[in-house]
């Protein structure tokens, strides 16, 4: 298994797909109601789960997203392209701003565990030998002192069916159509550079290890399981895809996983999603379905605030207790 020690830096430079820069403006006030019902509509025939929030003349369109879609695997985007083109504005993820210094010091700090040490000495017993197992055919040794961090990203992409390389999710398709048709776009926020890498470089090797042992079960259960939750995702089945290990482990990995960038990242849609429903017209927004779908997520929150939310269900139904 090859250490991709230039993933991480392409995750701090482009934290979840950072948008591109806002070109022209859009007239948001005059937009008619049969034309934001019209967008909505349209939005909805696409293979995503997708839902709208309404406040006064503002009207939210939340696309829930999953990465390491593979670009061979097919899906209507089609409709999804089309709402994106009479969209007022558009939201992306969160941008990682960081300095090529920030990213040299980032590589020499993670990509090993400290001098003497190996994953069995962060791991339990019993996690260890599930990890010996499924690195079994391994060439060579050198895994066991990869950081626990480095070690969990090549286990999903290298056992889980996790793809790294071209992709094609709804994050790409609204990001490409935004940019061709002059949309203007805004991240919801933006972490430093110097804050990423304090954060991944000063917590203790052990931080990472639940991490791990959640991207382990993925690989576990193999490119099989990673093709469901896709297909899951496709069909809207959003507490389905909420329970495949692969998206369990992508929610408890870095960053969403992480003790001190987490809170942040989910602070910062909180807060964009309130704004976007002060402003007339039609948001776009395309974020993480973990952090839409998740217990307490966007959804839940918008929910508690009395908002009525038209799409799929997003919580997984509660388990009867058996009869006696």
């Amino acid at each position: 298994m090859k250490s991709r020690f230039l993933v991480v830096p392409a995750v701090v430079l482009g934290l979840s797909l950072g948008a591109p820069a806002a070109v022209r403006a859009q007239d948001a006030a005059a937009t008619p109601a049969t034309t934001v019902d019209e967008i909505v509509v349209t939005a909805r025939r696409t293979d995503a789960p997708i839902w709208q929030v309404t406040r006064g003349d503002s009207t939210l369109i939340l696309v829930g997203a999953i990465s390491g879609v593979p670009r061979d695997v097919e899906w209507r985007p089609e409709a999804l392209e089309a709402a994106t083109r009479r969209a007022q504005r558009i939201l992306f993820p969160q941008e990682g701003r960081a300095s090529v210094a920030d990213v040299f010091r980032l590589i020499w700090r993670i990509r090993t565990l400290p001098q003497g040490t190996t994953t069995a000495d962060y791991l339990s017993p019993a996690v260890q030998a599930r990890l010996e197992t499924v690195m079994a055919d391994q060439k060579n040794d050198g895994w066991r002192t990869n950081s626990l961090m480095i070690l969990s990203m090549d286990l999903m992409s290298d056992k889980a069916g996790y793809e790294r390389g071209r992709t094609r999710n709804a994050t790409d398709v609204v990001k490409k159509v935004a940019r061709d048709a002059r949309i203007p776009v805004r991240p919801v926020g933006t972490v430093r550079g110097d804050e990423i890498v304090d954060s991944l470089i000063t917590a203790p090797p052990a931080t990472y290890a639940t991490c791990l042992e959640s991207a382990l079960s993925a690989a576990e259960a193999g490119p099989e399981a990673a093709a469901i939750r896709i297909n899951d995702w496709r069909a809207r089945r959003v507490p389905q895809v909420m329970t495949q290990p692969l998206e369990q482990a992508l929610g408890l990995c870095w960053p969403w996983g992480d003790p001190e960038i987490a809170p942040l990242l989910r602070r910062q849609w909180a807060e964009a999603v309130q704004t976007a429903l002060g402003e007339p017209g039609v948001t776009m927004a395309v974020a993480q379905l973990r952090v839409l779908a998740e217990p307490d997520g966007v959804l839940d929150r918008l929910e508690a605030q009395g908002y009525e939310i038209e799409g799929p269900e997003w919580k997984a139904a509660p388990v009867e207790a058996a009869t006696p």
